[in-house]
């Protein structure tokens, strides 16, 4: 399996969707690092030599791209500024709600989790 960034990426597709494996790489850097580099994207990644590999790693060093655990860092180092100056974004991670002014009374599921039932009161009220 090629592994590049350190990351291991699937040797079964082509080398332009297994790039975007990577954290912080996406399609169009993904596409932009392979024509610099000069390898066509319908390769498939199991297909690549070790000097292409190496290419694809300097070109990634070289544009500076902050991937996996470096741009996770860097994302957690914002949250915590923002909870850190209290501004309404920082509160809002927090709190576990959402950051964007998405709305609330309905949906936000994904960010608050389950939905907590709170119908159990009215059987203890309606026995006594």
């Amino acid at each position: 399996m090629p592994r590049i960034s350190g990351i291991d990426i699937p040797e079964q597709k082509r080398i332009v969707i297994s790039l975007a494996y990577i954290r912080g790489i996406g399609d169009v850097l993904s596409r932009k690092i392979l024509s610099q580099v000069g390898i066509d994207e319908s390769v498939r990644a199991k297909d690549l030599t070790e000097d292409d590999i190496a290419k694809i790693r300097s070109k990634i060093d070289e544009l500076k791209i902050p991937v996996e655990g470096e741009l996770r860092k860097i994302v957690s180092q914002n949250i915590a500024r923002l909870k850190d100056i209290r501004s309404f974004r920082g509160l809002r991670h927090g709190k576990s709600l959402p950051v964007r002014g998405q709305r609330t009374k309905t949906n936000a599921r994904t960010r608050r989790g389950k939905k907590a039932t709170v119908g159990g009161m009215k059987r203890i009220l309606q026995k006594t």
